[in-house]
């Protein structure tokens, strides 16, 4: 108690800055943040639209993507789910993919509160869900206190924890300690995340894998995309969720590589689509920008468009690059590429998720930073799915070569899709955990805590 009483007092210190890192961030990515909204200081203006919800909180972009297979499953049976977010384009993504259930009023979004414990015990007062699960590392001493005293069992899943975050859980000391031991359950990724989770503090955590190797890419967008690389008739490689800085490399590359190849360059936040245009015509590298080719894209699951894929008509024979200008389209990239190198991992970002494009059956390149897929990059790499190479332009000499060795491309997709449905199952083991009912449970109010 007394630990959680100082890092909320540090919390409150702290809270200025952090809400002009905020402001900050949402001037440079756009979208809403609602930084100063009611709903972050748990007070609400209108009755919550589901009752006795599971709560699954999917912090930004990826863990959102993440928690897609575990949000359906769970619609799926019949639950009322309550969606929370922190940040602007995790709340996007959330709306997109799940937006026939929102209008059903079978899902709410929310954002998640700032953990100062009024905001907290509003949240929990307003919502009263009857599980939560938090997606990979959202540990809140606050909201888990307040979960506890409302009886709430609580699952951290798909959890990842590496070496820097047990030095800061060490830092924020007994706080993170108890939020952790007073999980309900704890389902790690892998075995080094278990160990790690349980030096921090998580009562008997266990390997349940990633919720990522669970998602269902739709056959729509896929076939799209197999279909305009066939019309296309060019070689095709994705360079997919480039991040700060890692453009630069790989325009740079793309400029010496061979011009009958067309490269998809994918940035992985929409801010930046401006600024890679902006390089590719200082590079004076000929592109088209994807937005040009497909209007309307309609959201499916996981973001899939039900546009398909535009005329291959407009990447003309001197055409470079096709800029990936648009969202929830990455299924149709990956299905048009003959090679994905999966960005994030070219400079210190700790790589994107490369489990998609080897579900979607892309050969796959990584760089040397990929510490948040550690263990699926290494089980990849492996298996014969996914290739390593130090640098950029090593990245797309390697794809060059690959593209040059059908053998070669075949036997590596046939591992991607053979790896991916080999570690399925982590949706299952979640909601086994949470010892769902049939139906939805009503709240019982007055329950005393665990």
């Amino acid at each position: 108690m007394f630990a959680r009483l100082l890092y909320t007092l540090a919390l409150y210190l702290a809270a200025p800055v952090v809400w002009l890192w905020m402001a900050r961030r949402a001037r440079r990515a756009g979208g809403q943040w609602g930084i100063f909204a009611p709903q972050r200081f748990g007070r609400y203006e209108r009755p919550a639209s589901v009752a006795a919800p599971v709560w699954v909180h999917a912090v930004s972009l990826g863990e959102t993507r993440a928690a897609q297979p575990l949000v359906q499953a769970l619609l799926e049976r019949g639950l009322p789910v309550l969606l929370t977010h922190t940040t602007a384009t995790g709340r996007a993504e959330g709306e997109r993919l799940f937006h026939a259930a929102v209008a059903q009023g079978r899902l709410e979004q929310a954002w998640l509160p700032y953990d100062f414990p009024c905001a907290a015990r509003g949240f929990m007062r307003h919502y009263r869900p009857c599980r939560g699960v938090l997606i990979e590392r959202e540990i809140w001493p606050n909201l888990l206190a307040q979960a506890r005293a409302a009886g709430v069992p609580m699952v951290l899943a798909s959890a990842r924890f590496s070496e820097s975050s047990l030095r800061q859980s060490r830092w924020l000391g007994a706080a993170v300690r108890d939020a952790l031991a007073g999980l309900d359950a704890v389902l790690a990724q892998t075995d080094a995340d278990a160990r790690r989770l349980r030096q921090a503090g998580a009562r008997a955590p266990q390997v349940a894998g990633n919720l990522k190797f669970d998602m269902v890419l739709p056959q729509a967008p896929l076939a799209a995309g197999r279909a305009w690389r066939k019309a296309l008739g060019r070689p095709v490689v994705a360079i997919a969720s480039t991040r700060e800085g890692e453009d630069a490399l790989f325009v740079e590359a793309i400029a010496n590589a061979r011009a009958d190849v067309l490269f998809l360059l994918i940035p992985r936040h929409p801010q930046r689509f401006d600024e890679a245009a902006e390089r590719l015509e200082q590079a004076g590298l000929s592109y088209v920008r994807r937005s040009a080719m497909v209007k309307g894209l309609a959201g499916g699951a996981d973001g899939q468009g039900e546009s398909g894929g535009g005329s291959a008509d407009a990447v003309g024979p001197g055409v470079r690059v096709m800029l990936g200008d648009t969202l929830g389209e990455m299924p149709f990239h990956y299905a048009a590429s003959d090679v994905a190198i999966v960005a994030g991992s070219f400079a210190p970002f700790g790589g994107q998720n490369l489990i998609e494009a080897c579900a979607a059956g892309a050969p796959v390149i990584v760089g040397p930073h990929t510490r948040n897929f550690e263990q699926a990059a290494a089980d990849a790499i492996a298996a014969g799915a996914a290739l390593r190479v130090p640098d950029a332009p090593s990245a797309v000499a390697a794809a060059l070569r690959l593209l040059d060795d059908p053998v070669a491309r075949a036997a590596m997709r046939g591992a991607a899709q053979a790896w991916v449905a080999h570690h399925a199952g982590a949706v299952e083991r979640v909601i086994a955990a949470l010892a769902l009912p049939d139906r939805p449970l009503p709240w019982l109010a007055g329950r005393p805590a665990r």
